[in-house]
């Protein structure tokens, strides 16, 4: 079997692993780059090989640099079927046209105040293709084995991290690999821990936090401190969050803090439609996760859903201490952008950033400190304090990716990992190597290599 990496390398976005055995080829993600121009550029890119060449896909899980170039695939010639979980099916019918109408609205966006270098501004894909994609979508039960290709066999197993996500093992041509996709960790608010895994023959790993551990303090402490100080200063805590998966976390996190009095009694607000949406299927699926349905009744309860564009806006005119979740995560696009501009210049507030920021990105920027961000053309000082608690990352750290790898059965032939910044990715590679002794390698991007 062939194994080409046509993504996550170097990176933690555009997961995408393009697997060939006997004439037949497989896309184990579609992910969208994120981050640096010179990764967003790579969406433009066409496939090395014929989209319509590729016989399936299976997803991970439904996020965006795991899910998001499908509606392009699909555009560009892709006429096969795309497997994934049914929670994550699901997921993929909020993201996907979310994704789509965002990039629409940038592109207009642009057009009409003519900050793009291209004339016209194009969207990389439309809502139109977006729901081409879902279309080919096929929702599987987890732990249940099924072939996407003549001869091939592929199983998913839960991988916490987020509602449907998966582990994904491959078996063709006599041999085995297992995808560990995004490994949740075992503090998480809403998943449980991910499954132990299957033996293989090749492992392919994150390392989104191979060179970290989470700090031993609780998450719930950190946001207390923070929308209190907020608070009592006359000041508005914006969160920007992703939509599916951290604003359920973060929105119930903030429920607690409330039914235990240590923080104020104020309002929260959830400005995404998407994610009022997404924590309707949360509930739905809670045999999936951690919390009850009078639970999640109780979480819808306590936050404000900013439902109409023009809600959106009279946000930015508040002059009292709130709480304002809304997407993106990173900072990258969305409704966010429009708080960021409004609320970064007062120093009296504070951007709480709760999730990993990738390189390139507004949130990792403004987490390094910058004076000023660009958003869609003018440049706004971040006045405001800025925090960053770890404690919620929906991502395993390195402790608990090694002790994934090691429920393994067996010793694989060969580790690459994937998915990560440099240093990480490295960081997680040594580990491997001295903990397990295990041959490890981190992989280049469009790196090919016979498993």
């Amino acid at each position: 079997m062939q194994l080409t990496f046509l993504g996550a390398t170097g990176t933690v976005t555009g997961s995408r692993y393009l697997l060939e055995q006997g004439g037949q080829r497989l896309l184990l993600d579609c992910g969208l780059f994120q981050g640096v121009k010179q990764l967003r550029l790579r969406n433009w890119t066409p496939l090395p090989v014929d989209p319509a060449s590729v016989g399936a896909v299976v997803l991970t899980h439904a996020h965006l640099d795991h899910s998001g170039w499908l509606p392009r695939l699909v555009r560009d010639g892709f006429r096969g079927v795309t497997h994934a979980s049914s929670p994550t099916q699901a997921l993929c019918g909020l993201l996907l046209l979310d994704s789509a109408h965002l990039l629409e609205e940038e592109s207009a966006y642009a057009n009409r105040h003519g900050w793009s270098k291209h004339s016209p501004a194009l969207p990389l894909y439309t809502q139109q293709d977006a729901r081409a994609a879902l279309e080919t979508i096929q929702g599987h039960r987890f732990g249940e084995a099924f072939e996407p290709l003549p001869g091939w066999r592929v199983t998913l197993h839960r991988a916490g991290h987020l509602l449907g996500a998966a582990s994904v093992r491959v078996e063709a041509g006599g041999r085995s690999i297992l995808f560990s996709g995004d490994l949740g960790g075992e503090r998480d608010l809403l998943m449980p821990g991910p499954e132990d895994p299957e033996t293989a023959d090749t492992v392919v790993v994150e390392s989104t936090y191979g060179d970290r551990e989470r700090p031993p303090g609780d998450a719930l402490d950190a946001i207390a401190d923070v929308v209190s100080r907020t608070a009592a200063r006359g000041g508005i805590v914006v969160v920007p969050t992703f939509a599916v998966g951290r604003a359920q976390a973060v929105a119930w996190a903030l429920h607690q803090l409330k039914q235990r009095h240590r923080i104020p009694d104020l309002p929260v607000f959830l400005n995404s439609p998407m994610a009022a949406a997404a924590t309707g299927l949360y509930r739905e699926y809670c045999h999936e996760q951690l919390l009850t349905p009078a639970q999640f009744r109780d979480l819808e309860r306590s936050i404000r859903v900013v439902e109409t564009v023009e809600e959106s806006k009279a946000l930015n005119g508040l002059r009292m201490p709130a709480v304002i979740l809304s997407a993106s995560g990173m900072a990258s696009g969305g409704r966010v952008l429009h708080h960021l501009k409004a609320f970064a210049p007062d120093p009296r507030n504070c951007l709480l950033f709760v999730g990993f920021q990738a390189a390139g990105t507004r949130g990792a920027a403004i987490v390094a400190g910058v004076p000023s961000v660009k958003i869609h053309g003018s440049h706004v000082p971040i006045h405001a304090e800025v925090r960053r608690v770890d404690g919620l990352s929906a991502h395993a750290d390195r402790r608990e990716l090694l002790a994934w790898l090691g429920r393994l059965p067996g010793a694989p032939a060969r580790v690459y990992v994937t998915h990560g910044e440099p240093a990480a990715a490295d960081a997680l590679r040594q580990a491997i190597e001295e903990q397990y002794r295990w041959p490890c390698v981190v992989p280049e991007h469009l790196q090919s290599v016979t498993v």
